[in-house]
């Protein structure tokens, strides 16, 4: 209101002072050029400059404005251009989002050829042509992406091998990996893919060689860098010396690999012992677990303890009830049982596995008590338990409707 007034008061100004200079006189203008001559004046000569100014001002005003509604006009016009791009980046995105391919390749494609940046519009584009099945048109458009954006070679690279693990050819994924794992060796997105890619392919061999690189890198949580751990050692362990041309060599060498702390782990020392026992190494197999067992007592190891077929079986039996105490155990107890009837102590084996039934009625110790029974020449008993343990195996099988 006040800048109103103002400018009110400026122009009351601007023509009483006009007023009084027309009052004071007419004043004259003569302009001369060769053979033009002009003669006005004064107050005639500043209206003409004045229409002149207002009427190249007019004229601006206007060309302005027709470019401007020629470009809104113009489908071709550079703003226009800007704003279907602007709108193919929305809808591409977003159909991205919802899963509806083809018309997010569609978009997202149009984005990525007009855009100055359009790295993350090809990468988008190359995952909906892989979704619709379309492998040569996603890996056109990751070539483009790395041809527009050269410095973009690690997201182009981890985005091909996602997308080539995705339609399940491995065999690329893993060159392509290679590939960036010789690049970035400590890139912690690549090598969380290249531990996906060796989980999918079952590569203990080369995951035991990278766990030293997660556990620095910190690509996973504690927990399930453990849990990963102990998946590849007992792998290996269990699958891994069955392809070598000396497997107790190899089998060796793996526990010597693994770090030392693993050498504690029940399920790590169970899977050694199952190993060795597999390529007919029963000594050594219950070498190992009587040092692990003499440690930490472990239902699992105590069992497989009692399944290992060893010479001196009589020792293996008096070193398994050093372990009994005054604690009733019922995998211990069974144990031992099988233990004494291997040792042809019937009775002894009899009162143990009893004793472990009265724990725990399981189905293998039914069939161990069962063996003995009939040893002992007690049929019935011994038939009736075999059926037992039957039952007790068939209780997770479906009723029958």
């Amino acid at each position: 209101m006040i800048r109103l007034v103002f400018y009110f008061i400026l122009l009351l100004a601007v023509v009483g002072g006009l007023g009084w200079g027309i009052s004071q006189g007419t004043g004259y203008v003569l302009i001369t050029f060769d053979q033009f001559r002009y003669e006005s004046t004064l107050w005639v000569f500043l209206g003409l400059l004045f229409g002149l100014w207002l009427a190249l001002f007019l004229l601006r005003r206007i060309l302005k404005l027709l470019v401007v509604s020629g470009a809104v006009i113009n489908p071709w016009s550079r703003r226009n251009r800007e704003r279907r791009v602007r709108k193919a980046i929305l809808a591409g995105q977003r159909e991205l989002a919802e899963g509806r391919w083809s018309q997010a390749l569609e978009h997202l494609t149009l984005a990525a050829d007009n855009d100055t940046r359009p790295l993350v519009h090809y990468l988008g584009a190359a995952r909906a042509a892989n979704e619709i099945g379309k492998p040569d048109e996603c890996d056109r458009l990751l070539a483009r992406a790395l041809n527009r954006e050269p410095e973009s070679a690690l997201a182009v690279g981890l985005t091909r091998a996602q997308l080539l693990i995705e339609r399940g050819d491995l065999s690329s994924a893993r060159d392509s990996l290679s590939d960036l794992q010789r690049e970035f060796p400590k890139h912690p997105q690549v090598l969380s893919l290249v531990h996906k890619l060796y989980l999918q392919l079952e590569d203990w061999e080369q995951l035991s060689k990278l766990l030293p690189e997660l556990r620095r890198q910190k690509i996973l949580s504690d927990v399930k860098l453990g849990d990963l751990e102990h998946l590849v050692w007992r792998s290996l362990l269990l699958q891994g010396a069955k392809h070598s041309a000396n497997p107790e060599v190899q089998l060796t060498q793996y526990w010597q690999d693994m770090p030392v702390r693993l050498h504690s782990e029940a399920s790590i020392v169970h899977a050694y012992a199952s190993a060795l026992i597999q390529i007919q190494q029963p000594e050594k197999a219950l070498s190992v677990l009587t040092e692990a067992l003499n440690q930490h007592k472990d239902s699992s190891l105590i069992e497989l303890y009692g399944q290992v077929q060893a010479s001196e079986s009589m020792q293996q039996l008096l070193t398994a009830e050093q372990w009994q105490g005054d604690s009733n155990d019922s995998v211990l107890l069974l144990t031992l049982g099988r233990l004494s009837a291997r040792n042809g102590l019937w009775d002894k084996a009899r009162s143990y596995l009893e004793d472990s039934l009265r724990l725990a009625h399981r189905p293998e110790t039914c069939a161990e008590l069962a063996r003995v029974m009939i040893q002992l020449g007690d049929q019935e008993r011994g038939n009736q338990l075999f059926i037992e343990s039957l039952a007790a195996q068939d209780r997770s099988l479906p009723v029958p409707q």
